[in-house]
């Protein structure tokens, strides 16, 4: 890691990992939070002290030596996500022209998702592997594979829809100046709360925790009655102990890595929405790599993104059972419970639509799925 000098008073400097060899990479310490993501909050003068020496071109676009590509993501060092990243430096380290030598801002070292892409626009940072309200930051579209509660009835859907759109998603990024090296997601997203939640009047009563950063999605919100707490996701645990917030959405397997049901120990069983995401890079980082080696780090980067897929699903399921073996309830959800709910949601989607999600996109998403429905259903007859 390059060094820089500070002030005695301020923070040190986020410790990154280099991918550079299957047995030599490094393993340094960061501040964590019972595995939840947790960064270290950069004061703005040291941010601003950094931005020249990391966004330099002369360190990032090296003479002579390999293209340097840092990463930020939110995912925990030691995670799936964290290792399959790591696996992937070392395959790009190896590519043809020189390789690239990837970095990895674990933990969100480096600030929320929208401070990543801050940073990426500064060139402090050239890639970064975001959710979808990260890359909504860049382009707002994206929220269509992500922010439609209930719009998805499985994951061959979300699958679907992503073949769909994903390619037209692609070319918007791009045109904004980011480059998708794959695609993801964790499976779905299920409400973990303190009391039993099995109805929506029992989420108005809870005080639920919301991405900070809209305050469109708070106020949609708040016009159906909820109670939304704005806040970031590092703040997650800490605020359900002191009872800030008391109901949270999360992908099952980043409850049990951040042991979020030993504060939150209800969890209803119902697919709320897929947990959405892709990898990017800076085109500006992405043509200044050589063109002989490109080949390889895409064709490297899409595996990553279907064993990353593939393990997120599977932890997802996997990551229930374990929290039921150390107290989790988990509540079902009886069809008549299931209408209540689909019938308050797909009354805000009018809500939604033009102002969370794109009108062009919401409509996309919707016409798509009526006709693989119909497509399945003629499939049946």
């Amino acid at each position: 890691m390059e060094s820089h000098s500070t002030a005695k008073s301020q923070p040190k400097e986020p410790f990154p990992t280099v991918a550079t060899s299957a047995n030599g990479l490094a393993s340094q310490k960061t501040t964590r939070m019972n595995g939840l993501a947790r960064r270290q909050f950069l004061p703005a003068a040291l941010a601003l002290g950094l931005g020249g020496a990391l966004g330099s071109l002369d360190r990032v676009f090296g003479a002579g030596g390999p293209v340097r590509v840092r990463l930020g993501t939110l995912a925990p060092r030691g995670s799936s996500y964290y290792k399959h990243l790591q696996a992937m430096g070392e395959q790009w380290r190896q590519a043809p022209g020189g390789g690239v030598l990837l970095t990895i801002y674990p933990d969100g070292t480096m600030g929320s998702e929208a401070d990543m892409v801050r940073r990426m626009r500064l060139g402090q940072l050239q890639a970064g592997m975001l959710t979808a309200v990260g890359l909504a930051e860049i382009e707002p579209a994206v929220t269509g594979l992500q922010n439609l509660p209930l719009m998805f009835r499985s994951l061959e859907e979300v699958d679907y829809i992503g073949e769909k759109l994903q390619p037209m998603l692609e070319k918007r990024l791009e045109e904004k100046g980011f480059v998708v090296l794959f695609w993801g997601d964790t499976g779905w997203v299920r409400f973990f709360s303190k009391q039993p939640v099995i109805r929506p009047d029992d989420l108005r009563k809870s005080k639920l925790f919301v991405w900070a950063g809209s305050a469109a999605d708070v106020d949609i919100y708040r016009s159906v009655g909820l109670n939304p707490v704005p806040l970031e996701t590092v703040d997650i645990l800490p605020n359900l102990q002191t009872g800030l917030i008391s109901a949270v959405p999360l992908p099952p397997s980043i409850a049990l890595a951040g042991q979020v049901d030993g504060a939150a120990p209800h969890m209803l069983d119902l697919p709320w929405a897929p947990l959405v995401g892709a990898t990017v890079i800076t085109k500006k980082t992405w043509d200044a790599i050589p063109l002989e080696g490109r080949d390889a780090l895409r064709k490297a980067a899409t595996e990553t993104g279907k064993l990353m897929k593939a393990d997120g699903r599977r932890e997802s399921v996997e990551s229930v059972e374990a929290m039921r073996k150390r107290g989790l309830r988990v509540h079902a959800v009886p069809p008549d419970v299931e209408a209540e709910w689909r019938r308050e949601v797909e009354a805000a989607y009018p809500k939604i639509r033009g102002v969370i999600v794109p009108g062009d996109m919401f409509d996309e998403v919707v016409k798509q799925l009526k006709a693989y429905r119909a497509a399945r259903q003629g499939d049946k007859k």
